[in-house]
């Protein structure tokens, strides 16, 4: 069974990245994250403070 990855940014709804690795999530993440800070600023929206801790589980 293909499976893949995925990851999203609480803080930032709708900020979602998928990958076939964890390397590949993680790179398409931070890039979700820098588009999505971007738009905030260009739509001169205030950028949410963090308020959430996420870490890895794995089985």
């Amino acid at each position: 069974m293909k499976s893949n990855y995925s990851a999203y940014v609480p803080d930032l709804p709708g900020c979602i990245a998928t990958g076939s690795t964890i390397e590949e999530t993680e790179a398409s993440i931070k890039e979700a994250i820098a588009f999505h800070l971007g738009g905030l600023g260009e739509d001169h929206q205030p950028i949410p403070d963090p308020t959430s801790l996420v870490e890895y589980v794995s089985i």
